[in-house]
């Protein structure tokens, strides 16, 4: 049985890329959390836009720039590390540049500003995992990458916070936003250039990786396109759940949001580092079923009198955000296990392709289940997702990882 991982700070920095990139990810999470959430109201009210056609055009582009991912994938595989992950920065400052130069009511415009920010969205997450799996590997791989995702929710829930501060300004604000949100990026993708990472093909067989063909992963990539609906509970589901169907104050899901947020950065590597002394596919299937148990909470919630039900269904999304916290902190940690170093990058843009789609689709399926009533919308989840994590458990490609 494995040990239980202890890492510094410092250790963390080191293994995620050092200082120089984790700077790079804090300015780059920043600039996301100051635009990204507000990109519809950016399409409303910055250029006129109806709120149908820039949901549409915000849709069309995130689906096309699932497209891109693979061929990021190979960039990678030919060792290249710290310019993909510039280069996924760099593309999101010309999305922002393309945004800011957009008229008024051309949402032709704004549909490929917003394929553009989709492009770097979708390829970064697979560059940087990427790119801290050649600098770490086995479980201080895991916490780097733990370490990485807590900083990047910190980052984004700081710029969201001071972009809420400028909201009132009105469309000039939102134009300012972007502008510093552009800036913002640029910076970031200088600072990831000048690590000047690579890794060396010809020595990918080296390391923990096993050789041989690339795993098919098939069972988890199926699963993971319905474990990511739980990244979409907090900001989709309970929302609608609360307001809609419960009358409850829009306050209870800024609390929920927030609190996810909190547990998020503060939780998720020390649960990852603790957690470390067990197989990786076995916390997967675990988190699996800790999501499932959350589904029905909130299903047996729904049924107390609406003086009880928004506070219960807080309750239960702490539950819930826990099950978030293993998923997110070993499903990609469990790809770069399995996955021959030669085609890491493959793998990973795979794995993103499913999570991609994931998130796609899962606001379009929270909202018709949600209006066929509690019962559809949680029972529906709660199958799929123990369903899944059966999968999970019982996948013999996977290994003993």
């Amino acid at each position: 049985m494995p040990t239980t991982l202890k890492t510094r700070p410092r250790d963390l920095v080191r293994a995620s890329g050092g200082p120089r990139y984790a700077v790079a990810l804090s300015i780059d999470a920043i600039g996301t959390g100051l635009l990204r959430p507000f990109l519809l109201l950016y399409g409303v009210t910055v250029l006129e836009l109806s709120a149908p056609a820039t949901g549409v055009a915000m849709t069309a582009g995130i689906v096309a720039a699932l497209a891109c991912t693979p061929f990021a994938g190979q960039w990678l595989d030919r060792g290249a590390r710290s310019t993909v992950v510039a280069a996924s920065m760099l593309v999101r400052v010309l999305g922002v540049a393309l945004l800011l130069a957009s008229p008024a009511g051309n949402v032709w415009t704004f549909a490929a500003a917003a394929l553009l920010l989709g492009v770097g969205n979708q390829a970064w997450p697979t560059a940087h995992s990427a790119l801290v799996a050649t600098v770490s590997q086995g479980r201080e791989r895991d916490a780097a990458l733990a370490a990485g995702r807590a900083l990047r929710n910190a980052g984004m829930g700081a710029g969201a916070l001071l972009a809420i501060a400028f909201l009132t300004g009105g469309a000039a604000a939102l134009q300012a936003l972007a502008a510093v949100t552009g800036l913002a990026y640029l910076a970031a993708a200088a600072l990831t250039w000048s690590v000047r990472l690579r890794a060396d093909p010809a020595d990918a067989e080296g390391g923990e990786e096993p050789a041989g063909p690339l795993p098919r992963m098939r069972t988890l990539l199926a699963a993971n396109v319905v474990y990511t609906f739980c990244l979409n509970v907090p900001e989709i589901a309970l929302p609608l759940v609360l307001v809609t169907q419960l009358d409850a104050s829009p306050a209870w899901s800024a609390v929920i949001f927030v609190a996810n947020t909190v547990m998020v950065v503060t939780l998720q590597v020390p649960v990852t580092v603790l957690l470390s002394r067990y197989p990786r596919r076995a916390v997967l299937a675990a988190g699996g079923a800790v999501l499932s148990v959350s589904y029905l909470g909130f299903l047996a919630a729904t049924l107390l009198g609406h003086g009880w039900a928004a506070p219960a269904i807080a309750a239960v999304s702490l539950v819930c955000t826990f099950g978030e916290i293993l998923y997110a902190g070993t499903a990609t940690a469990l790809v770069t296990a399995v996955a021959p170093a030669r085609a890491i990058g493959r793998a990973l843009a795979r794995f993103q392709l499913s999570t991609g789609f994931g998130l796609a689709v899962s606001p379009a399926a929270i909202t018709a289940l949600a209006a066929l009533g509690p019962t559809a919308l949680w029972g529906a989840l709660t199958a799929a997702t123990l369903a899944s994590a059966a999968a999970v458990a019982a996948e013999k490609d996977l290994g003993p990882q």
